[in-house]
């Protein structure tokens, strides 16, 4: 089971208000995919890159706040890659993915001047944590302040103290439970396929089966729907998603 980390309610963006921009490099196709769903569920724009030499064309064309590199590539290096980008102008700072015990291979991105680095497998709180801490001291970008909570109709969560009631009633939660319903707030009326509540709330390398999405989904329903209209609905064949209930008919 994940360990529940605090989520930041500051969004980050570019001075102009647009969103961050990031650049997801890994010639793991999943991995990538699952970098960029996390990256877009902050708001953040990403392009991603299986390869070296793509990934050195979108950097002059996309030109990324940050990127996300993985050492191993097809074609160049990462650390290849990173010299490359810096010899043509670009200080986006660089969060590198290395093999767990590839020690050589951190030493000689933080040499060529990658910015941090976190090791194979990891959760992606702690990539998101890494990044949003790499824009904030590269004053490329600027916090959005927000609050702490999140309202679908009745429902309300809050993020910092880790509190949700319903119709001002409180409700006690799992940290589990609490994650997913959190992930299912931030996108409201959005279907998330039981993949991408997977990846999300249990991370990428969770080896079980996707049967668990459907137990935590009940679990939910029974402390949030039961003996109220139903908030979390299911769409058969797709996903889960949660939207206010009903309103009550007029008299």
């Amino acid at each position: 089971m994940p360990t529940l980390t605090p989520v930041a309610s500051v969004r980050l963006t570019r001075p102009d208000g647009s969103p961050v921009r990031a650049l997801v490099v890994d010639d793991e196709a999943s991995l990538g995919d699952l970098l960029r769903m996390a990256l877009r569920y902050e708001g953040w724009d990403v392009q991603t890159a299986a390869n070296g030499q793509d990934a050195l064309a979108l950097a002059r064309t996309f030109s990324p706040d940050v990127i996300v590199l993985d050492i191993m590539l097809p074609d160049l290096d990462g650390v290849q890659v990173l010299q490359r980008v810096r010899a043509a102008g670009s200080d986006a700072p660089v969060l590198f993915l290395t093999a767990k015990d590839a020690v050589d291979d951190r030493v000689a991105g933080l040499t060529a001047g990658g910015d941090d680095y976190v090791t194979k497998p990891f959760s992606l709180d702690e990539v998101i944590a890494r990044l949003r801490g790499l824009l904030r001291r590269s004053a490329r970008i600027v916090s959005a302040a927000t609050g702490p909570e999140i309202r679908v109709g009745d429902l309300v969560l809050n993020e910092e103290t880790y509190e949700v009631e319903r119709a001002g009633e409180p409700i006690a939660l799992t940290a589990t439970e609490f994650e997913l319903l959190r992930y299912l707030m931030r996108n409201p009326r959005r279907v998330l396929s039981k993949a991408q509540i997977l990846d999300r709330v249990w991370s990428y390398d969770f080896g079980g089966r996707s049967s668990i999405v459907e137990i935590y989904i009940s679990y939910l329903r029974k402390k949030i729907d039961e003996g109220r209209d139903a908030m979390i609905h299911t769409v058969r064949g797709v996903g889960y998603t949660i939207k206010p209930s009903a309103p009550e008919p007029a008299a």
